[in-house]
């Protein structure tokens, strides 16, 4: 057995060669296969979703009581529900259904996401120019099943408008499908890539913050669920089916709830047709018996300025996220600044989605102040936020005392340089003034000794010599005068011989 072993385990390559690389290349997909993975993602989340809200329509309405469960019914109604799932209005018997819940909103993006991500791997994607036809192919499919579901709902008491239907359900679905490719195609590096390094890390404090807040709106609404439990356990019937129904629909608008929850907690605070509940003010209205909403109190309570802690918890939990990106304080603070838009946007899409028309009753409509939550959103991040990472990040040490300052060292230097270049400048200029006068005197002195010789001054001007020709001739003339002065000298020996 043990030789057996050593067989199979032998190498068999000689000594001394190794593989170059144990990497297998990748095979190129074919044409016909990347169209059956492109469809297989647009049509894989249709049918799944659809599915599965037709099997809870038809859960629900067979547990319901005195009513009549029929498939075809269930797979009709599964339609509109659809279409709902994906946050589009409907109109129920001219009451329009605009507060429409975010679970199955959820629900279904994860499932794009995920197929998504699944089709770009199957495909061999890489790079973001791969998702376009993933994304492309998804969001279409999409679009097209929303308006494909308004038109044959033409005529029934659900109305649909067709082009709601494919916007939004494409819009939708497209987002969904980028989330899903990001890190497949490796659309972060592209991100990294093309902006500045600060915003990147002031985005990703600012999702962070986004997610902290919800988080505290979730605290929020959880607290207040327990408190008034003996309310939610009110609210629910005897009767299986009824509770059951009223059991599905609170857990579908558990996102809406934290959401109303987060609004109330930053201060704004939300309200349901007359209703209105917020930090500082408080308007008492009627409210469904709907067991999401038991939380809401009936009266203000003067302790509910203290939640206020939570955001401001938050936007330090940011300053001192972004604290030690940069040496430099104002980097910081722009990166804060950053982190509070994102987050302010962010609120303003929460509150858009989660709030809506709820028919033309008392309980019409339910809203969130978008445009003042994002504003002290905003505040909540930047205020506490920018302290944070002002202070508690790096910053230049002082110079000690009776040491210079390097700067006032520099400027030094410079003045010290320039007042040495200008001495230099002027001894320059004096000696060019020497050369000029130097050259002054010797013609000066050419012209005398002209004058001596009997030459004509004219003639010496009309025929102008080099510079160093005045010099020649002076020699010249001196040897001329010496030997003159010597020819008379020797004239007297001949004449006394």
């Amino acid at each position: 057995m043990v030789r057996i072993m050593k067989l199979l385990t032998r190498d068999e390559r000689p000594p001394g060669e190794e593989p170059v690389s144990d990497l297998v290349p990748e095979l190129e997909v074919s044409r016909a296969k990347r169209v059956r993975v492109l469809l297989a993602a647009a049509c894989a989340p249709l049918l799944f979703s659809y599915t599965a809200v037709a099997l809870v329509l038809a859960v629900v309405s067979f547990a319901a009581d005195r009513t009549r469960f029929s498939v075809t019914g269930a797979l009709l109604a599964a339609g509109p529900g659809w279409l709902a799932s994906w946050q589009v209005e409907l109109d129920l018997g001219g009451h329009p259904l605009g507060v429409l819940p975010l679970l199955p909103t959820l629900a279904v993006g994860w499932l794009v996401a995920r197929a998504a991500a699944r089709a770009a791997r199957r495909a061999g994607g890489r790079t973001p120019a791969d998702a376009v036809p993933v994304v492309t192919v998804i969001a279409g499919a999409h679009a097209l099943f929303g308006v494909l579901i308004a038109l044959l709902a033409g005529g029934s008491p659900i109305d649909v408008n067709p082009l709601t239907a494919f916007c939004v359900p494409g819009l939708l679905a497209g987002l969904a499908a980028i989330a899903g490719l990001a890190n497949v195609c490796g659309l972060p590096a592209v991100v990294r890539d093309r902006f500045d390094p600060v915003a990147v890390q002031g985005l990703r404090a600012g999702a962070l913050g986004l997610a902290a807040l919800i988080a505290c709106g979730a605290v929020v609404f959880t607290a207040a669920t327990a408190l008034s439990w003996s309310t939610v356990d009110s609210l629910f019937e005897p009767a299986f089916g009824a509770s059951f129904g009223l059991f599905v629909l609170s857990v579908a608008y558990l996102p809406n709830a934290v959401v109303a929850a987060l609004s109330f907690t930053t201060g704004p605070g939300f309200s349901v047709g007359s209703l209105t509940v917020g930090m500082f003010g408080y308007q008492e209205g009627q409210l469904p018996g709907v067991p999401v909403l038991a939380g809401i109190p009936s009266h203000h309570a003067v302790w509910w300025p203290a939640l206020l802690l939570l955001p401001a918890l938050v936007g330090a939990l940011v300053g001192w996220r972004i604290r030690a990106i940069d040496e430099d304080p104002m980097l910081r603070m722009r990166a804060v600044a950053v982190a509070g838009a994102l987050v302010a946007f962010g609120c303003v899409i929460l509150g858009t989605v989660s709030g809506g028309r709820l028919g033309d009753g008392p309980f019409d409509p339910v809203s969130v102040p978008v445009g003042v939550a994002s504003v002290i959103a905003f505040c909540w991040i930047v205020v506490p936020g920018g302290f944070v990472a002002f202070f508690a990040g790096p910053h230049e040490a002082p110079a000690p005392p009776g040491e210079p300052d390097v700067e006032d060292v520099a400027e030094a230097e410079e003045e010290v340089a320039e007042t040495e270049d200008e001495p230099a400048e002027e001894a320059e200029a004096e000696a060019d003034a020497e050369a000029l006068e130097d050259e002054a005197l010797d013609d000066e002195a050419e012209e005398e000794l002209a004058r001596e010789l009997g030459e004509d001054v004219d003639e010496i001007e009309a025929e102008p010599e080099p510079e160093a020709e005045p010099e020649q001739d002076s020699a010249v003339d001196d040897a001329v005068t010496e030997s003159t002065d010597g020819s008379g000298d020797e004239s007297a020996p001949g004449d006394d011989r």
